[in-house]
């Protein structure tokens, strides 16, 4: 039994290697834009996963271009998102960060490329670098890429919930300042009503 278990421990271990992944954190300053490229088979599942964590906004412009140069995928001051496609023609893809239109504010993005095994050999069957390929090994694969989901995940909710702490942080701050500024305004009001009331009440005498 723990012989079983010691060998799905290793086949995990290296399913997860098997698996590849990729994981970047890029700085994008103003009027620029970060491009990088990814070379991926036909009918492979791929993933884009960013989340924009310092700068302006938080958001950035993104486009994602196919190997015969046509646009799959575009949009505009996203803050962070998660996009799925199926490989249609095999090439170089490429994953754009535009920051252009921004005046001054640089971006960081935190991002991931996730891309899956490609599908042209039949699960079960053995490929050039492995032999002896099982439905097990095809299981744990499986489980490997799920468990690389759930952690890039929780490394995404981690950067979220630091952002909105910082928010939190910097709005309860402002909150404070506001309060002190209204309070030191209503004590001046209120001395100089005392000091007018005072004034006008107070009776002139004629020696």
């Amino acid at each position: 039994m723990k012989t079983e278990l010691y060998f799905i421990f290793l086949l995990l271990t290296l399913m997860q290697f098997l698996q590849h992944i990729q994981a970047f954190i890029v700085n994008v300053d103003a009027h620029n834009e970060e491009c990088f490229f990814e070379k991926i088979e036909t009918g492979t599942k791929f993933s884009i996963t960013f989340e924009v964590i310092e700068g302006g906004f938080l958001d950035i412009d993104i486009k994602i271009i196919g190997p015969d140069h046509g646009v799959i995928h575009e949009s505009e001051k996203e803050s962070s998102s998660r996009l799925a496609f199926v490989a249609a023609t095999a090439g170089i893809y490429t994953v754009c960060f535009d920051n252009q239109k921004s005046s001054m504010t640089p971006k960081l993005v935190m991002f991931s490329i996730d891309v899956d095994e490609s599908p042209h050999r039949a699960p079960g069957a053995p490929g050039e670098d492995e032999v002896g390929h099982t439905k097990l090994e095809d299981m744990i694969r499986e489980l490997s890429g799920t468990l690389t989901s759930v952690k890039h995940e929780q490394e995404y909710m981690h950067v979220r919930d630091k952002i909105h702490r910082t928010i939190n942080e910097s709005t309860n701050s402002r909150v404070v300042l506001w309060s002190t500024f209204e309070a030191l305004v209503l004590v001046l009001m209120t001395i100089g009503q005392v000091y007018y009331l005072k004034r006008f009440f107070e009776v002139k005498r004629v020696v």
